[in-house]
């Protein structure tokens, strides 16, 4: 813990954040490292870090859901381990194996694919090389991440399915619920949506629109663990719980949805600890046999002063957190 008792308000966290910069073992979406802030207060950790692009929305989102962590703590747990699948960058087919072997025990890769840059028979050479490090019986999913338009996605998708040798489902292949409705009448592959459920004002048309199988969520992104529960219980769909690159902070919360969920039928990405060359504890929420424990995270001072960001860093994430404080005090976008 920092020299300073933990914090009891929200006022309290914003004196008490800590940035640090984390190196990444694994490029991620063009990043090679992740900056994140961290809030101590009397429930524990919070972890506060969207990214550049996050909408305001999102923004005070994520500080709705650390404010959760660090001073109000989660909903008890329904079980104590929570299966979580392996991610696959969009790396070369030839560092796949490097890449899983990350993640030992796991029977499950989530895949990245349609990236920049790049090109399907990239995305093909990545999955068949998935497979084959997982064998017969691993299960394949692909995160589209909204690249695809309709045509394509039925275009593409069969190929996708044969050289990863079947996927679990296919991850927000389309942006629009129309088009994701459209999909699911012509693919029996299932269809999961992550952006369309955080992004939407009423998750629930997900359902109306029969424009899915499986729901994504995130944590930050929904406003914290109990935000997390709602929208599951009124979407009423099968649920994933997956991370936003976080450090072990971050994951936590993550974990604690997952394991606070009645039914947990898919493995979760909640492994990705595994992507990051450091972290801000002495013992990461790492998987072991396929699957991370409940348990709180012991942040490391130590730590924490070698991967202090640098002072203006500091600084402008200190006056970014305190303007999203204050509108969310003030009611925009709506108080939890």
């Amino acid at each position: 813990m920092p020299d300073r008792p933990p914090a009891r308000t929200a006022a309290d966290l914003l004196g008490a954040a800590v940035v640090v910069r984390l190196a990444l073992a694994v490029p991620f979406r063009g990043l090679m490292s992740r900056e994140v802030v961290l809030l101590p207060g009397e429930a524990g950790w919070g972890e506060w870090a969207p990214f550049p692009d996050s909408t305001p929305s999102a923004v005070r989102s994520w500080w709705r859901a650390a404010r959760e962590a660090a001073l109000v703590g989660w909903p008890a747990p329904r079980r104590d381990r929570v299966p979580v699948n392996a991610t696959v960058p969009a790396v070369p087919a030839d560092q796949v194996a490097g890449v899983l072997a990350r993640f030992p025990g796991t029977t499950t890769a989530k895949v990245k694919v349609a990236q920049v840059g790049q090109t399907p028979a990239d995305d093909l050479d990545r999955l068949a090389a998935t497979r084959d490090r997982l064998g017969s019986g691993g299960r394949i999913r692909v995160d589209v991440n909204a690249a695809w338009d309709l045509d394509t996605a039925v275009r593409l998708l069969p190929a996708y399915e044969r050289a990863a040798g079947g996927l679990e489902y296919v991850e927000q292949p389309c942006r629009s619920l129309d088009e994701l409705a459209a999909l699911r009448r012509r693919t029996d592959v299932r269809v999961a949506v992550d952006e369309s459920v955080r992004a939407a004002a009423d998750p629930e048309r997900v359902v109306r629109e029969q424009a899915a199988d499986v729901v994504v969520v995130k944590v930050p992104h929904l406003g914290g663990v109990r935000a997390g529960l709602a929208v599951a219980e009124r979407v009423g769909l099968p649920v994933v719980v997956s991370s936003a690159l976080d450090s072990s902070v971050g994951l936590a919360a993550g974990v604690a949805l997952a394991a606070a969920l009645p039914d947990l039928p898919f493995a979760c990405g909640l492994g990705t600890a595994a992507l990051l060359a450091e972290d801000v504890t002495d013992d990461p929420l790492l998987p072991v046999h396929g699957a991370v424990p409940v348990r709180p995270v012991r942040v490391s001072a130590d730590r924490l002063a070698v991967l202090a960001a640098g002072p203006h860093e500091t600084m402008g994430w200190r006056q970014r957190l305190a303007v999203v404080a204050g509108d969310v005090a003030a009611g925009a976008g709506g108080e939890p």
